[in-house]
């Protein structure tokens, strides 16, 4: 019986689980992505990503520097390569045990540890020297705080797009790749259910009582 009950109730518990994360959809001119967001291992800065999705900054923006086999990133420019304002920048949250692993999201900055704000990336390459190593300007490393959960066929496609030096930066589409809307979408996937408990045998009945 309490099999039974504990089966029961890791059924229950599974979509609680599955929708502790938030998803946010990119709408981008290339086909959708969505991310899943690790607020438990990263509070600061998915709290920090969802303020801007919620205010509208990514819409309209592009990714704007895009290198093969490295990342993709985006959240901080124009079409017209105008840097949009941002908020204050957070503290780095890249000691919390995620890699910078193929598809997952993380913080782009600049070269001070605690400089991120709006812009992100994707990585497209296992770039675990990204990581956190040791608090220090080179060893700081850059924060995950999320991953693709559909669209990473986008994301590759868009790392495939050629790219020039426009504006003095390097690395920048030539065919801009628009975000038309970044919103959170409700958690849809279906939770698989636990394995079914087969009920205990029937003992036999004692020999000695027949």
């Amino acid at each position: 019986m309490k099999k039974l009950l504990l089966a029961f109730a890791l059924v229950l518990a599974a979509p609680a689980a599955l929708a502790a994360n938030p998803l946010v959809r990119f709408t981008t001119n290339q086909g959708d992505i969505d991310v899943e967001l690790f607020q438990d291992k990263a509070p600061k800065s998915v709290a920090n990503f969802l303020a801007y999705v919620k205010k509208g900054h990514y819409n309209g923006t592009i990714f704007h520097r895009v290198i093969p086999g490295f990342v993709v990133q985006g959240g901080g420019f124009t079409p017209d390569m105008r840097e949009k304002p941002t908020g204050k920048p957070i503290e780095n949250e890249a000691k919390n045990g995620l890699s910078n692993a193929i598809g997952t999201l993380a913080m782009a900055r600049t070269m001070d540890p605690h400089s991120a704000s709006a812009q992100f990336y994707v990585n497209v390459g296992e770039n675990v020297q990204l990581d956190y190593r040791e608090e220090s300007p080179r060893g700081w490393g850059y924060a995950v705080f999320g991953k693709v959960i559909a669209g990473m066929d986008v994301v590759e496609k868009i790392a495939a797009e050629p790219t020039s030096m426009i504006n003095g930066m390097r690395d920048v589409p030539v065919k801009p790749i628009i975000v038309k809307s970044a919103k959170q979408i409700p958690d849809t996937r279906v939770a698989k259910p636990a394995p079914a408990v087969p009920p205990a045998p029937t003992p036999a009945a004692d020999p000695a009582k027949q």
